[in-house]
């Protein structure tokens, strides 16, 4: 489990058909072990392999099916989140690292000190979005400010903005999207 506050950016130094190669600081590589979890860019992922300066996890077919893995290349910057501890404070909200699809990058706007990014989404998707409530958008648990039958958008605080990836993305990019696990539990039992 993650709550979707980045702690750590990487680099992808190679990418396969079936692994990852990131590169980040010493400090997160100190963190690591084999077999550890890590959510890059909001998927859960297994570390296999450790070097001084890079981590190596490998991902499946479904995985890349799924996920924007499949558009990552080599120089791509990701976002790195440690899961949480029973000693964790939950800052974000409950973030499984299980990607429910990706959402495009339609445009971003400045308002204030802020910037408003607007994301197109899978109509399947947007029912589990409401006004105000959360969303991960590639791992970064953020606020709903609108959301209507085939886009949402959020906020980015200045903060948001330099210390995670999102600065680097264009319009026409695709973000891994996870909606509120609590949605989809309560949308289960109301069918029941």
């Amino acid at each position: 489990m993650f709550t979707g506050i980045i702690t750590h950016l990487g680099r992808i130094a190679k990418k396969t058909d079936a692994s990852l190669l990131i590169k980040t600081d010493a400090e997160l590589i100190g963190q690591l072990s084999k077999g550890a979890s890590i959510a890059v860019n909001g998927v859960c992922l297994t570390v296999v392999d450790l070097e001084e300066s890079s981590f190596q996890v490998e991902y499946m077919p479904e995985t890349a099916d799924k996920t924007n893995i499949k558009y990552l290349q080599a120089d791509n910057q990701v976002n790195l989140e440690l899961p949480a501890t029973a000693s964790s404070l939950l800052s974000g909200h409950i973030v499984q690292g299980h990607v429910d699809g990706v959402a495009k990058l339609e445009s971003i706007s400045g308002e204030g000190n802020s910037h408003i990014l607007k994301f197109s989404i899978a109509k399947e998707l947007t029912k589990y979005l409401v006004e105000k409530g959360s969303v991960t958008v590639n791992g970064i648990s953020l606020t709903i400010i609108a959301c209507g039958q085939d886009f949402f958008t959020v906020g980015i605080i200045p903060h948001t903005w330099d210390k995670t990836m999102l600065h680097s993305l264009d319009s026409g990019e695709f973000v891994n999207l996870e909606v509120d696990v609590l949605a989809k539990y309560i949308e289960k039992l109301v069918k029941v």
